[in-house]
């Protein structure tokens, strides 16, 4: 993870790709992100195999946050993602 005085900043691994979330987002946003692969729409999920094909075995699907590494569930919609977007959220907006 990378955080610097002017912004938080947290970075990660996802299905191959490095992400980087950066202060502002809103759950919504985060969630996109993280999730990246994920079609919104159900009908979609056939092009959702494909990209998962094509990522191939790219290691763990992780983020890095201040109170260290979690790894990313397949399902968005599990209680373990959700707690990931709300801590995730707290340390880019502690302000909030």
């Amino acid at each position: 993870m990378a955080t610097d005085a002017n912004s938080a900043r947290i970075t990660g691994r996802v299905h191959g790709r490095d992400i980087t979330l950066e202060g502002g987002l809103s759950r919504d946003e985060i969630r996109s992100r993280l999730w990246w692969w994920r079609p919104e729409d159900p009908k979609d999920s056939g092009e959702r195999k494909d990209r998962d094909h094509e990522s191939g075995d790219s290691g763990a699907d992780v983020i890095a946050t201040l109170g260290g590494y979690y790894e990313i569930s397949a399902d968005p919609g599990s209680q373990e993602a959700e707690e990931l977007v709300e801590l995730v959220y707290a340390e880019l907006n502690p302000a909030d």
